[in-house]
């Protein structure tokens, strides 16, 4: 078995299924962010939240079980508020903060709604003092999305591909695929080539663009 080391340099090298398997105690780092001081962190908490908890077991009151001081208690507490109101901001749900946010006190509700003026006006008003700079949590947060909506594309238009590469399979043996592939794509044909095509594969081709064979199909998968 290879070890971590290599693993970990093989998924470098764009192999990310070799990435060694670490179970993730997911509270137990983002209470290690708490206790950081570390702005960056605290501003991309939001992030933090969004993957923790689509992807891990993230519960609010473990996190807070592993913060023995007073002032990081108080410190997660206003991470929480931020990143509810930046979920707010952006109209997203998740049912962790859907259920947090019904606990909130009044003074709680009044830290949420300060923070979406903050996002909105992208800074805080000169009398009030934040670790988190709105204009940053902003910023890390929509970079985020906009890599989280990339991922996804990528992964329909992957599924896309084989659905299509599958159907292909169904109808044409791998000789007249490659010459469906190759006419499709503008590739010259050998003279050869284009025979074959013009006598097997083209009556395929003008059979799928028939609009009423293709209702009569969709028809028979719904029976």
């Amino acid at each position: 078995m290879a070890n971590d080391k290599l693993l970990k340099t093989l998924s470098r090298l764009g192999l990310p299924m070799f990435e060694p398997s670490e179970e993730l105690d997911v509270n137990a780092t983002l209470a290690e962010v708490v206790t950081s001081r570390d702005l960056r962190l605290w501003e991309s908490f939001p992030v933090l939240l969004a993957n923790a908890s689509e992807n891990y077991r993230f519960a609010p009151e473990m996190v807070e079980r592993q913060l023995l001081d007073a002032e990081f208690k108080k410190v997660f507490q206003r991470l929480l508020l931020m990143t509810v109101a930046v979920y707010d901001f952006y109209h997203l749900s998740f049912a962790w903060a859907a259920q947090l946010q019904k606990s909130f006190s009044a003074e709680d509700k009044a830290a949420v709604k300060d923070w979406r003026q903050a996002l909105k006006v992208n800074q805080w008003p000169s009398e009030q003092e934040q670790e988190c700079d709105p204009q940053r949590v902003k910023v890390l947060f929509e970079l985020y999305y906009e890599q989280r909506v990339e991922k996804e594309r990528r992964r329909k238009d992957k599924q896309d591909e084989f659905s299509l590469e599958f159907a292909l399979s169904q109808l044409f043996p791998p000789k007249q695929k490659q010459l469906f592939r190759k006419k499709l794509e503008g590739d010259a044909l050998s003279k050869t080539e284009q025979e074959y095509y013009s006598r097997t594969v083209k009556k395929k081709v003008v059979a799928l663009a028939n609009s009423e064979l293709h209702s009569l199909a969709r028809k028979l998968l719904e029976l």
